[in-house]
């Protein structure tokens, strides 16, 4: 009996140690779900062990441009320099027009820009790409949403001709005529509308302006452009002031992409782009947008065409692709390691996927592939 006894103890300490075990590992392995970090970068899934490849890679990488992709390139920075200890990467989110100045200077490993390079910028990178010249590879995609704050509104539907219409200073109140036609049963308030648009050269206001130009050309006289063409609005510094902006004044509108939106909860427009519904801004939706796209580049150059009048169903049409300019030819050796080894893990499955998971919008699959084999020939 004794024995019995001692048996039952010794099996309830050891069941007691396997539970109390279990609980532990739980804790240590429970996943944590929120977007962001202790340090305020985007976060996703960790890379596996040999998704970054850091042969060639060394000392410090400077990188500069579109504001668009900073929540992307924060976390690939973050993950990339974890993996690949003594270099450094440094990317200053400005704007896509500064950074192609600063890449056409020389002073930049690469250029973050939401445009494809124009001639004239092409012929200026020959004189720092030796041999070669700039070239755009197609690495974030995503929507440009609409975010909206107009108090007692918590859904929005516009139109082209709507949108261009506030922007361009012709619809002045929330309550608008125009406004209540597209949202029946919505009780918009005589509000003042404070559009709010970027204040720099950005590659953002010319992919809104080619969507406005595209899809309502009636309402919209200007030619797509960095620079702000309208009258009237507001204007704020980077996609981060126009979202501050929009966030603080009530019957504010302006356009950031959604990782801004989302990061401080803003609400988005739904797009009524002629479909069966009107269109939500998701990474999804701007997927089914951006798949339709055709290369328009020559030779390594993978510069993307985007249909921003599509109708399609669940097709987000404001949307930007935004890439990452180098040289094909002609980089400078203390950084051409470093640059091709950081590209290779962007466009990766690994550094694709951590788009999805923050608010972007992966490449198409038949564009990344090209992407990748022209990275491997950067010389």
């Amino acid at each position: 009996m004794k024995l019995q006894r001692k048996n039952r103890l010794r099996a309830s300490a050891l069941g007691a140690l396997v539970v109390s075990g279990a609980l532990v590992l739980t804790a240590c392995g429970s996943d944590d779900n929120t977007k962001t970090g202790a340090d305020g970068t985007p976060k996703a899934s960790a890379p596996a062990p040999g998704d970054i490849k850091c042969d060639g890679a060394k000392g410090k990488l400077l990188a500069s441009g579109s504001s668009a992709q900073k929540n992307a390139v924060d976390l690939w920075v973050k993950n990339y320099m974890a993996a690949c200890s003594g270099v450094e990467v440094n990317y200053k989110s400005s704007s896509s027009g500064e950074g192609i100045v600063a890449f056409n200077q020389g002073t930049v490993g690469f250029a973050g820009s939401d445009s494809a390079l124009k001639p004239e910028q092409v012929e200026d990178s020959k004189k720092v790409c030796t041999g070669g010249q700039g070239i755009n590879l197609p690495m974030v995609g995503g929507p440009i949403a609409l975010g909206f704050n107009v108090a007692g509104v918590d859904k929005l539907n516009l139109d082209a001709a709507t949108i261009a219409n506030i922007f361009n200073d012709k619809i002045k109140k929330w309550d608008d005529d125009a406004i209540k036609k597209l949202n029946p049963g919505v009780n918009l308030p005589p509000t003042a509308i404070q559009a709010f648009h970027r204040s720099e050269d950005s590659g953002t206001t010319e992919n809104l302006g080619k969507y406005l130009k595209a899809a309502a050309p009636d309402a919209w006289s200007y030619d797509a452009s960095k620079k702000w063409p309208a009258p009237g609005g507001q204007a704020a510094s980077g996609s981060a002031g126009v979202a501050s902006q929009v966030k603080a004044v009530d019957g504010a509108i302006g356009y950031f992409e959604l990782s801004y939106a989302t990061s401080q909860n803003i609400k988005t427009v739904d797009v009524n782009t002629g479909a069966s519904a009107p269109v939500k801004a998701t990474p999804e939706n701007a997927s089914k947008a951006i798949s339709a796209a055709k290369i328009t580049g020559t030779g390594s150059d993978l510069a993307l065409k985007l249909d921003y009048a599509t109708k399609a169903e669940g097709a987000y049409p404001i949307v930007l692709v935004t890439y990452e300019v180098v040289c094909d030819k002609g980089n400078k050796p203390e950084t051409l390691g470093t640059v091709k080894s950081f590209l290779e893990y962007t466009a990766s499955d690994a550094g694709q996927k951590a788009l999805t998971e923050n608010g972007y919008a992966p490449i198409p699959t038949e564009i990344n592939s090209k992407v990748r084999e022209v990275i491997k020939s950067l010389a």
